[in-house]
């Protein structure tokens, strides 16, 4: 969920737009059959066609036409039967044809929304203006020689699936909320891996100020952010630039700007353009991509549980609240891990120690759930052997510690170190007893009416016993012994 508080722009309100660029999961290129892998040796990845050589001609890679419609559809966005792929004409060193062969005018996704969940309980509807596929670009690279810049094109027509949204968004932290939500929906329809690191997810924010119900103001481009915290900060700190500049009386230039997370601002690139400055014109190579509504109907059918669907089901099978599902079904993997751990306990004990045990461990020791040490069904033995009174918490806390460490089973450390639960009740009267001989002070502060002190007596028992006493029949023997 996203934080509903922001920074402090006093009378101004952030008018946020995002263009979301995300790598389309496909074995080749857009417009050609050359790999679409991450990495590589430098124009290891590049065709004929990649590369512009002359008489080249693009061929559009089916499978990412497949990932933009299944992408589309689970964005609750139309589907258009009919666009158009169209040359985006600009130079750039590492842009080998001259043009960017993306779509304008008619791309294959239109309007859409998505909702995003405050953390006040709120909902936010982000509406998407349109979602279209374009080639990427390859990569320049300044730092290899003191006079040279080297181009490698092994990213140079990798399918992109661009989504746009409309202005919607005010505040940063609802900005990287959207993108999240983006990214949770990419990553379970397998359209993309979304990793930002990698650049495979990477988003540009349109960013301008204005009082609130006032018109739109002159709007600035970050380009090429690629991890949530970068958004976050490059929005507010380009927010707080255009605040100085208004409130000095200046104005402010329509403009791409990158930013720097070492001085925490955002610096001038060029002059922001406009559509028409792209020269935009369908390309003559590539004709116009027709679709049937029978087949959208089938690749409507074939689309898996979305999180939005499968935030409702665990509210409603589980009895989660509406943050707790929200964090479970974050990313596929926690939330095969829950249904796993609730297929074999009760899910209220479940989500406590998946989302605080669990988690806690696993952010202490910098891991995700899909690294954990402790699988699902790991955890489900050691949650089953404290739903069976066999162990007690603070035991079942110690024995996650020692799985986490050592990988061994919750069955074999109880059954190695012992620790099974005590609820032999001569045993624990044993230790009751002599723990009342032995403070009689305590005793009488109890029998004067200081009932607080029960919760004493239960430490000392506990602690006397190693923890293995059962904490029920404790409780129940102490307040007939004292």
């Amino acid at each position: 969920m996203s934080k509903i508080t922001d920074i402090d722009l006093g009378e101004w309100e952030m008018v946020i737009g995002l263009e979301v660029h995300a790598q389309v999961l496909s074995v080749s290129k857009l417009f050609s059959g050359a790999s679409a892998a991450f990495g590589g040796e430098p124009n290891d990845h590049v065709s004929i066609v990649d590369a512009a050589m002359p008489g080249m001609l693009p061929v559009l890679n089916e499978a990412a036409l497949h990932h933009a419609v299944r992408a589309g559809l689970a964005l609750n966005a139309k589907i258009n039967t009919y666009s158009v792929f169209a040359r985006k004409n600009y130079f750039y060193a590492d842009l080998p044809q001259g043009y960017q062969i993306s779509q304008y005018e008619y791309p294959i996704v239109g309007e859409g929304a998505i909702d995003i969940a405050l953390d006040d309980g709120s909902i936010r509807t982000i509406g998407i203006e349109r979602l279209h596929l374009e080639q990427d670009a390859g990569k320049s690279l300044h730092d290899q020689h003191p006079q040279y810049s080297y181009i490698d094109l092994n990213r140079s027509g990798v399918p992109l699936m661009e989504i746009v949204s409309k202005p919607d968004i005010r505040s940063s932290y609802e900005a990287t909320a959207y993108v999240r939500k983006i990214a949770n929906i990419l990553d379970y329809i397998g359209a993309c891996d979304v990793n930002m690191s990698q650049g495979s997810l990477r988003a540009d924010v349109n960013i301008s100020l204005r009082r609130p119900n006032e018109e739109f103001g002159t709007r600035t481009e970050i380009k090429n952010l690629n991890s949530l915290k970068g958004i976050r900060q490059a929005i507010e700190a380009e927010a707080w630039r255009q605040k100085s500049l208004l409130e000095a009386g200046e104005s402010i230039k329509q403009e791409t700007r990158l930013f720097d997370p070492v001085k925490m601002e955002t610096r001038s690139l060029r002059s922001k353009e406009d559509a028409h400055d792209y020269r935009y014109f369908p390309d003559p190579d590539l004709l116009p991509v027709t679709i049937t509504e029978d087949w959208i109907a089938k690749v409507q059918s074939e689309l898996p549980e979305l999180p939005d669907q499968k935030i409702a089901r665990f509210q409603n099978d589980y009895g989660l609240s509406a943050y707790d599902a929200d964090v479970l079904v974050a990313d596929q993997t926690t939330a095969r891990y829950f249904e796993t751990v609730c297929a074999s306990v009760t899910p209220k004990i479940a989500v406590n120690w998946v989302m605080v045990e669990l988690f806690g461990r696993l952010n202490k020791a910098d891991l995700s759930v899909q690294d954990s040490p402790v699988s699902a069904e790991g955890l489900a033995e050691l949650l089953g052997l404290l739903e069976k009174n066999t162990i007690s918490g603070r035991v079942a806390k110690d024995v996650l510690d020692t799985m986490f460490s050592t990988g061994k089973s919750a069955s074999q450390i109880v059954q190695e170190q012992g620790l099974e639960q005590v609820s032999d009740t001569s045993a624990i009267e044993a230790i009751i007893d002599q723990i009342i001989t032995e403070n009689p002070d305590q005793v009488q502060k109890y029998r004067d009416g200081n009932e607080r002190l029960l919760g004493w007596f239960v430490g000392q028992v506990m602690k006397q016993s190693g923890g293995k006493a059962n904490p029920g029949m404790v409780n129940q023997l102490l307040k007939q012994k004292l």
